[in-house]
């Protein structure tokens, strides 16, 4: 069985332009990934014309190599 998270690791969330200054990218970059589902850090999801993003410190983290804290 998968452990839950608690309700305060559910909610960090890392803004694009943090992930894209610790990628050492764009932050367009970072949106299109996740919007491609090719960058595996977070998620896109879009709101009628507007696109909303969750970048996880955990996946961020995994996917870099690097401790990241928030």
């Amino acid at each position: 069985m998968p452990a839950i998270e608690t309700k305060q690791e559910q909610d960090l969330n890392i803004k694009v332009s943090d992930a894209a200054r610790i990628l050492g990218k764009s932050e367009q970059f970072v949106r299109v990934g996740l919007q491609r589902n090719i960058l595996p850090i977070g998620t896109a999801v879009q709101m009628s014309s507007k696109w909303t993003y969750h970048i996880s410190p955990k996946l961020l983290q995994e996917y870099t190599g690097m401790k990241i804290s928030v």
